[in-house]
């Protein structure tokens, strides 16, 4: 028997119902799922299994090569078994995969960390393999008969994208191979090619060399993150300040850098990353810091929102930051996939009776009688917005499911700018709205 042959099948036990929560948390969750709904030629079958699956309708799911199964249970409870093929990987494919990330000490790292960062599956495409399926590559078999994917088949790949949230591996499984042969094959590549290094590449990537671990001698060990930001030093000095310069300012300023500074390093010992803040944006987050009333003016001033549109960028910052702001600040038109896959969610999202009546223009849907919106980011998550007089707001965070940010939107507003919180200018200056 091949050592490989024993990689056969892993079941997971029934998941409970995912009422209230998109399905799929992680960037190959999220991938899962755009094979399924490009594949899929009817989206009302997609829509059925969405509510299947939210209904914790999905036994337990069988994952072995090439296959996942499960018994699907309609709304009568009627049970019908539903299978998808993935294409397996082929002797020759796992043996570039497996050369490419053994020579990668940060891929090893991240495997034995059970991650399957963005980076692995890129290299692994640049070698020739595809880790993920592609459009059409997901194919489904239902005993109801169904010749396309089916309410049955759907809910079952919807369940997959919670497995797979909880444990990449399953991925590799289903490509051919379990964790632990995928990861003793790792080791011990990694041990025959210990003596061979002069024939490789020069050098590796320092994040990489670093993860490894095995440099000498040893790198001293990282420093501990603090609890919380310095304090800058007082400027409360005897000394006049120098012509044009603002002591109360500069103590702002050198607080707030305290604490990006912190904040930064936090998400970069944790692997995250962000781009480079606008003005407008870099405004909004120096607001956030409650300043006196005269920095705030200067900071409605010189970002060009105003009082009021400092408010509201507040209020959308601590929500979610700088992908927030984009989303407050921005309108733009969503066509092709994008409009596709936002029409999708939006159809699967709710029960046909309970679906409120969406008005859409570019990207924001707004309820038809209601003071409750939707708006699309451009990383396919939506966002809850609520009209207050007149004026619409961010009403909350982020969510990949339509239906879950809209509940945001209509949620009581009182929370947002009420007595105690730290919107600029506090509760007697609550905007009056910003935005369209």
């Amino acid at each position: 028997m091949s050592r490989h042959e024993g990689d056969t099948e892993r079941t997971f036990a029934a998941l409970p119902p995912a009422q209230g929560r998109g399905f799929a948390q992680t960037w190959w969750g999220q991938a899962w799922l755009t094979a399924l709904e490009g594949t899929a030629l009817d989206s009302a079958q997609l829509k059925a299994g969405r509510r299947l699956a939210r209904a914790g309708a999905v036994g337990a799911v069988s994952v072995r090569p090439g296959r996942l199964t499960a018994v699907v249970q309609d709304r009568d409870r009627t049970a019908h078994r539903a299978d998808v093929l993935l294409e397996e990987l082929s002797p020759g494919q796992w043996e570039r995969f497996l050369d490419m990330a053994a020579e990668r000490a940060g891929h090893v790292a991240a495997l034995l960390d059970r991650d399957m960062p963005p980076h692995l599956v890129e290299d692994a495409a640049d070698a020739g393999v595809e880790l993920l399926p592609g459009l059409g590559d997901l194919e489904p078999r239902c005993d109801c008969g169904g010749w396309d994917h089916c309410g049955h088949t759907a809910a079952l790949c919807y369940q997959v994208a919670r497995l797979l949230d909880q444990d990449p591996f399953v991925l590799l499984l289903m490509r051919g191979r379990a964790e632990a042969t995928v990861l003793d094959d790792l080791q011990t590549r990694g041990g025959s090619t210990s003596g061979a290094g002069l024939a490789g590449p020069s050098g590796v990537d320092a994040a990489e060399a670093y993860a490894a671990g095995d440099i000498l001698p040893p790198l001293p060990p990282l420093p501990e993150l603090p609890d919380e930001p310095g304090a800058p030093p007082s400027l409360d000095t005897e000394t006049p300040p120098a012509p044009g310069v603002d002591p109360d300012a500069l103590e702002f300023l050198a607080a707030r850098t305290a604490v990006r500074a912190h904040t930064l390093l936090t998400r970069a010992l944790r692997g995250g990353f962000e781009a480079e803040l606008t003005l407008p944006q870099d405004a909004a987050r120096l607001a956030a810091g409650s300043p006196g009333r005269e920095m705030r003016d200067r900071l409605a001033d010189g970002s060009g929102r105003g009082r009021e549109g400092l408010a509201a960028a507040v209020r959308a910052w601590r929500h979610g930051e700088a992908a927030a702001l984009s989303v407050l600040d921005e309108e733009w038109r969503v066509e092709g996939d994008a409009l596709a896959r936002a029409r999708a969610a939006l159809d699967s999202a709710w029960e046909t009776d309970d679906r409120p009546e969406l008005r859409a223009r570019g990207n924001r849907w707004t309820v038809v009688g209601a003071p409750a919106q939707l708006r699309l980011g451009r990383d396919g998550r939506w966002w809850p917005y609520r009209k207050e007089r007149g004026r619409w707001l961010p009403a909350g965070g982020a969510a990949q499911d339509p239906a879950t940010a809209l509940a945001a939107a209509v949620a009581p507003a009182s929370a947002e700018l009420a007595p105690g919180s730290h919107a600029p200018g506090g509760p007697e200056e609550a905007p009056s709205g910003a935005g369209r």
